[in-house]
């Protein structure tokens, strides 16, 4: 077959049309070799009926003899009309085709299988017949079909029961009856020919339903064998999902068989068997049998599922730290479900649903650790992963906890006529031991490896500490390269069923095995260099993590032994240093509880061993004869300490008896020997307080009457203690700190703040109401403060903005280093703005203050503050002088100050601006800027008249100042007139007529000089233009020679560049006077020849050779315009 078949013709048209595919398409489709095979099948062999073309996932077609499962596009369906090989003659006719979703394929065929032609009721009775048992193949091949993809069985009905063309046969009814079969009660009446109906032979019907009830006794059988164990006997790993949904799915099918069994088609093929008695009755009857049992066990076995299906969903849905709490609950439902079922109490079934749920623990367990992410967080977090894998062990313990509980329970209520669980457990839990083992497994590893990670930290002492301590660091540096390693393998270690990690892990222990005896070797020398019991204590201490793994441990035993030894010495030494302490006179005195506690153990101090006992965990045998002999000793010496400190503690109480009575009758307040206010006695009332505090410690301590009534009321004394501290300290502060323009104001407060505090001088702290006083006048002082502190933080940032002021440059400099000129706009906006923000800092003051603007004391205030502020700005204007001062002076200058320019105007040379008033304005200009500067803030003072300019213009140092810059202006001056008297030297140029010049020129072939009268008139000759032309080059060579700027005096700088431009052009000018008047000629020259059309040389009645004239003017660097080029070359 290929794509030029005939017989695809309807296909292919359909089918392009239907998925809109292109003719590459199809010619690929047809020409695969598969789908050759499927459609040559069913094109030529009569027992295939219908075709299904679908698209794949990969966008191209897939076709199929059988329905395709999970399909949800559209399908193309093609049925035959009947089984017939197809030709191209046919195609057309016998072919069906039609486009359907998916799950309507099998509805269309079925459908297909049902339609009667128009033209059937013309052809013959036998072709009738022939159709009609097509017809009946193809709805039963698609019943099959739809069933299968259902899940369900469907039983076929014989073909010769499609007697679709006998009106009032009971054929057609396929509903489902409730009354069953019923023996020896026919339903209907045998077949029989009759003249509308076609013939069929009576044991042709019977064969065929014989045939039929063999096929259904085969498909129920094959249904009902079906176990939800053989996942399980596969070696598959389900979850009780997959048992759930076998009883639901078993259930369904088995009221499908039911509802099948008892329809109007399986009723006629029972009464044909039964009246025909064949033998096959029998066997419909014990298939309705199982069938009816079957559903009786379904119902039972889905029902008293149902609790645990809905205990289960409820688990999954809880955070996994939750499900240790619930498997007990799980266990109990699955008890329930023992006693009250019928069908499941059988322990193969119970087995496998056990086994189920273990398996959906331990998926939930893998999801929740994270499969391959558990290793790699060996060397990144490894504390959080150890802490889930412990959860996980501890909760699938739980769950075989609860199991072991349940079972218990069955067996105890075994006398109850109810059977027990005696099915062996490692039947249930043998996947999740394997789990539990690899968990064990991932547990030791991270343990062993947290307990190798502080190693990082483990730094030994002594002679050949360093060496040992590198030998450390070596074993934690192969550590961790183990560890990586491990941690790098790419498996998933929950999975207990993956062996290459347990090889992994084998090679790991034997890694740690060897880096142990590495350790061991190493602590073996420590311990034998440890000279006391204090090294070797510290020693135990410091590797004490490591000490207890069991293979450290045994190879460690003889020095571990040594070292209890040294602690039994060490506290016998102990406590024979205590008593020979204690009989020494004047030993301890009375000692607050944390003092008695350093003389309770002092001597012991000095033996620090039994300060090491928490060593001993680590010894051989911790809970041997040698460690408890150890610990009873340390608690003797415990003892007799305790002993001491009790008859300390003794005398203790009774001297914070006497302290607490002498408090109580002292007054709060009270002058120092300073002549200040503060708060009496604050070093023993607060030594009196914390020994009080430390009772609440000591619960052996008792008080005497005195210290019991200051104990009962400690929090009121503390509180009022600490409250009136701080206000005694705000208090001094205010007072000590006064300046002094401000205690003329404060002074009235002052006075009624301490008349308000006496009180607190003639109060006790054994009076009543103490705290309630405490915290008024603690209002009052801290009101004060505040307002005494606003002021001064007021006072300190009008200081500052004075001090800025100080610093304030108000001339600046340019881009190009000049003075820019006055004093800025930024510079004179910050002043103004900040002098306004000085007069409202006053303001404030005088409301905090609250005094009056006609006090004395105001004015006085005000005065102090305008003093400041007319210094700041003092400052200011002689900071601003001397930079005018030190960038004018010769010695201190070191870059140009200002700039003017020389320029050459119509009277002659010229400075702009002019170094006589221009430069004289602008620096009186600029001086009268800074001293304006002065005028901006407002005057603070009330008492004194006119603005800071008018008090500081007056000041000696401020005039000498502008004295000495308007002296070093004159000198400026001098310097500027020199240079220009230089420059004058080509006046001439400027000032002469160039017009009466050339005439001169033109009369006397010179210039002629300012004595001569008379001269002899000698016209021009060539060689005088040259010699004219010459000299005004030297002239323009000498002018662009000179400098670009000249400093003067260091600071001025005299711009000459516009000077020389116009020299230069004026220079231009007289050049042109003669190089023009040769043009002329030559032009004049040339007119001539061209006239006559004689020689030049002979002709010319020109005064100049021609030919030299133009040379002339090309040395002069003049170019012939181009006309008169042009007569030259003809």
């Amino acid at each position: 077959m290929d794509g030029r078949d005939d017989r695809l013709d309807p296909l292919r048209s359909f089918t392009a049309n239907s998925f809109r595919l292109d003719p590459e398409r199809w010619r690929e489709f047809v020409t695969m070799e598969d789908n050759q095979v499927v459609l040559n099948s069913f094109f030529s062999t009569p027992d295939y009926t219908n075709l299904f073309i679908s698209r794949d996932s990969e966008a191209g077609l897939r076709v199929g003899l059988d329905f395709p499962k999970n399909v949800q596009t559209k399908v193309i369906c093609v049925s035959k009309t009947g089984r017939e090989v197809i030709t191209k003659d046919n195609a057309r006719k016998m072919l069906i085709i039609q486009e359907v979703l998916g799950e309507d394929a099998i509805s269309f065929i079925i459908a297909i299988s049902e339609e009667q032609p128009g033209d059937q009721q013309q052809l013959g009775v036998r072709r009738g017949r022939r159709g009609s048992e097509v017809r009946g193949r193809q709805k039963n091949e698609a019943l099959v079909i739809k069933a299968q993809i259902e899940g369900l069985t469907f039983l076929p009905h014989p073909d010769v029961l499609q007697d679709d063309h006998r009106p009032g046969n009971a054929v057609h009814d396929d509903a489902p009856h409730d009354d069953g079969v019923r023996e020896g009660a026919p339903r209907d009446e045998p077949l029989r020919d009759n003249a509308e109906g076609w013939k069929l032979s009576d044991v042709k019907l019977l064969h065929a339903c014989d045939s039929t009830i063999i096929e259904w006794a085969e498909l129920v059988s094959e249904f009902l064998k079906q176990d939800s164990s053989q996942p399980v006997l596969d070696g598959l790993k389900p979850l009780p999902s997959e048992e759930f949904n076998f009883w639901k799915t078993r259930l369904k099918n088995l009221h499908f068989i039911q509802q099948q069994l008892t329809s109007s088609r399986a009723q006629q093929v029972a009464s044909i068997v039964q009246k025909a008695e064949s033998v096959y009755w029998a066997t419909l009857r014990d298939l309705y049998r199982d069938v009816q049992q079957g559903l009786k066990e379904a119902e039972d076995v889905t029902l008293n599922l149902g609790p645990v299906q809905e205990k289960l969903e409820q688990v999954e849905q809880m955070e996994y730290q939750q499900l240790g709490d619930n498997m007990a609950a799980v266990m109990e439902e699955m008890c329930l479900l023992w006693i009250r079922s019928e069908f499941y109490c059988k322990p193969c079934r119970m087995v496998v649903l056990l086994q189920e749920i273990c398996n959906l623990f331990l998926q939930m367990s893998r999801k929740f650790l994270r499969g391959e992410e558990v290793m790699r967080c060996l060397v990144s977090d490894p504390v959080p992963v150890l802490d889930d894998v412990r959860l996980v062990i501890r909760t699938l313990q739980t769950l075989k906890e609860a199991y072991n509980q349940t079972r218990t329970q069955l067996e105890e209520d075994q006398n109850q006529n109810q059977s027990c669980w005696d099915f062996p457990s490692h039947l249930v839990f043998v996947h999740m031991d394997n789990f539990l083992l690899r968990m064990h497994s991932i547990q030791e590893v991270f343990s062993v490896s947290l307990q190798l990670y502080q190693l990082d930290q483990a730094v030994l002492s002594g002679v050949g500490g360093r060496k040992w301590s590198d030998v450390v660091q070596e074993v934690y540096q192969d550590f961790l390269g183990h560890v990586t390693v491990l941690s790098d393998f790419t498996c998933d270690p929950t999975d207990p069923d993956d062996q290459s990690f347990q090889l992994q892990l084998a090679q790991f222990q034997a890694q740690v095995w060897d880096l142990e005896r590495r350790l061991v070797s190493v602590l073996s020398t420590a311990f034998e260099d440890c000279s006391s019991v204090s090294s070797a204590a510290k020693l135990a201490k410091m590797f004490g993590f490591i000490l207890v793994r069991p293979g450290i441990q045994d190879q460690l035993r003889p020095h571990l032994r040594r070292l209890v030894q040294m602690v039994l010495e060490e506290l016998d030494h102990t406590e024979r240093l205590f008593h020979s302490q204690r009989e020494r006179p004047g030993h301890v005195g009375p000692l607050p509880p944390e003092g008695c506690s350093h003389a309770l153990l002092e001597p012991a101090a000095q033996a620090p061993s039994w300060r090491h006992t928490g060593t001993l965990h680590c010894c051989p045998e911790p809970d041997s004869g040698v460690s408890q002999q150890v610990l009873q000793r340390f608690q003797q010496v415990v003892d007799v300490l305790q002993d001491f400190g009790d008859g300390v503690r003794s005398a203790w109480s009774s001297q914070l008896d006497s302290d607490c009575g002498f408090i109580l009758q002292q007054p709060l307040l009270q002058h120092n020997q300073q002549g200040m206010l503060g708060v009496n006695c604050s070093y023993k009332l607060e030594a009196v307080l914390r020994q009080l505090r430390c009772v609440s410690r000591e619960t052996d301590v008792e008080l005497h009457p005195l210290a019991a009534r200051l104990y009962t009321c400690i929090d009121d004394i503390t509180q009022s203690y600490l409250s009136l501290s701080r206000t005694m300290s705000c208090y001094s502060q205010a007072v000590s700190d006064a300046p002094q323009e401000e205690i003329p104001l404060t002074q009235n407060q002052l006075q009624d703040l301490n008349r308000t505090l006496s009180d607190l001088q003639r109060t006790t702290w054994s009076c009543e109401g103490v705290l309630q006083l405490v915290e008024q006048q603690r209002h009052r002082v801290m009101m004060f403060h505040a307002t005494v502190s606003q002021a001064r933080a007021n006072m300190d940032a009008m200081t500052r903005i004075i001090q800025g002021w100080a610093e304030l440059q108000l001339l600046q400099r340019s881009a190009d280093s000049l003075l820019e000129g006055g004093a800025t706009e930024q510079s004179c906006r910050r002043i103004r703005d900040e002098g306004q923000e000085l007069l409202r800092l006053t303001q404030v003051n005088r409301s905090l203050y609250a005094a009056e603007d006609s006090s004395e004391s105001w004015i006085t205030y005000l005065d102090h503050i305008d003093d400041k502020v007319q210094h700041g700005l003092f400052h200011m204007l002689l900071r601003s002088l001397h930079f005018l001062s030190d960038n004018m002076n010769p010695q201190s200058s070191s870059s140009v100050f200002l700039a003017i320019s020389l320029q050459l105007q119509e009277t002659g040379s010229v400075f702009e601006p002019s170094v006589g008033g221009g430069l004289t304005d602008l620096l009186k200009s600029i001086i009268s800027d800074i001293y304006t500067a002065a005028s901006l803030p407002p005057r603070i003072s009330v008492s004194r008249h006119g603005n800071y300019q008018e008090c500081l213009q007056k000041n000696p140092e401020l005039c000498a100042l502008e004295q000495e810059v308007m002296r070093v202006l004159v000198q400026v001056r001098e310097e500027a007139g020199l240079l220009k008297l230089q420059l004058d030297r080509f006046s001439f140029l400027w000032t002469r007529d160039r017009t009466a010049a050339m005439d001169e020129f033109l009369t006397y072939s010179r210039q002629l000089g300012r004595d001569e009268m008379e001269a002899d008139q000698v016209p021009p000759a060539l060689r005088d233009f040259s010699r004219e032309i010459e000299s005004l080059d030297r002239l323009r060579a000498e002018v662009t020679q000179l400098d670009d700027v000249v400093v003067l005096h260091s600071w001025l700088q005299v711009d000459l560049r516009p000077f020389r431009d116009s020299l230069l052009s004026v220079l231009h000018h007289w050049r042109h006077l003669y190089t023009d008047y040769l043009l002329r000629a030559v032009s004049d020259s040339l007119k001539e020849v061209t006239q006559r059309g004689e020689d030049e040389e002979s002709s010319s009645s020109s005064r100049f050779p021609l030919t030299e004239t133009i040379l002339l003017l090309e040395a002069a660097g003049v170019e012939l315009p181009e006309h008169m080029a042009a007569q030259l070359q003809c």
